[in-house]
């Protein structure tokens, strides 16, 4: 998984998407479901890392944290090369959705060309801390609905990477979404990743057409109770907290 051949196999198989369809996607419903990043052999190592406590900065027990029930890890800045292909692949193409959003919001959307640059931006404002996590659930383990905002520097899009595989590895842990819907009750997604799958959707909100103009739709995400198995997942963030 280090050669640099793979890491171009990687950022093709970004480019490869239908980038198009998938911002429509998101703009109808803050997440969208892209095709195979990774193969299962390629995941079978990545959650294998869960165990190699030299990877990680921090463990989060969420039971402790009322997060939830399961526990987290956040990888260091020292990331495998996989995860660090990966997110740098994945940022250019968000980028123009972000951009997008953000003049939709009349917020500034002036995150730069390169991911490199921006990072520096969460550092020099004080977010230092390697934001990728791998996450591990087990049976009765779940996710409590919330937002990764660690700071002031935020990126609206994020990606989660399922790394087993649903209905053989595990059963329940579907990944959720609720939108607060103004003066409406909210809407809810349940979704199973496919394993080597990952899913786009928004840090906070998605902008909403309505009849004075554009809007901020609250949204937040989590993981129902995995039920049987083992549910490890990759979580790309694009701000440093």
């Amino acid at each position: 998984m280090s050669s640099g051949t793979l890491a171009s196999v990687w950022a093709r198989r970004v480019a490869q998407q239908d980038w198009a369809a998938l911002a429509g996607e998101l703009d109808e419903h803050g997440h969208a479901l892209l095709g195979q990043l990774l193969t299962a052999d390629e995941c079978h190592t990545l959650a294998g890392f869960y165990d190699d406590d030299h990877r990680f900065r921090s463990t989060v027990d969420m039971a402790r944290h009322r997060f939830g029930a399961g526990e987290y890890r956040y990888f260091t800045h020292e990331l495998p090369r996989v995860v660090a292909e990966l997110r740098a692949a994945l940022y250019p193409k968000l980028l123009p959705i972000a951009r997008d959003w953000a003049e939709r919001l009349g917020r500034p959307g002036s995150w730069p060309d390169r991911l490199e640059d921006w990072i520096e931006r969460c550092h020099q404002a004080g977010q230092v801390k390697s934001s990728q996590i791998l996450l591990r659930y087990g049976p009765g383990d779940w996710n409590a609905l919330h937002r990764d905002l660690f700071g002031d520097m935020v990126f609206p899009l994020q990606v989660v990477i399922g790394l087993d595989a649903p209905g053989v590895d595990y059963t329940g842990g579907e990944f959720l979404m609720v939108e607060q819907r103004p003066r409406a009750q909210s809407r809810g997604a349940a979704m199973a990743l496919p394993q080597g799958h990952g899913l786009i959707f928004t840090t906070r909100d998605r902008p909403v057409r309505g009849a004075r103009g554009w809007s901020a739709a609250p949204m937040r995400h989590g993981v129902s109770v995995v039920r049987s198995g083992q549910r490890h997942t990759l979580g790309l963030v694009f701000h440093d907290a």
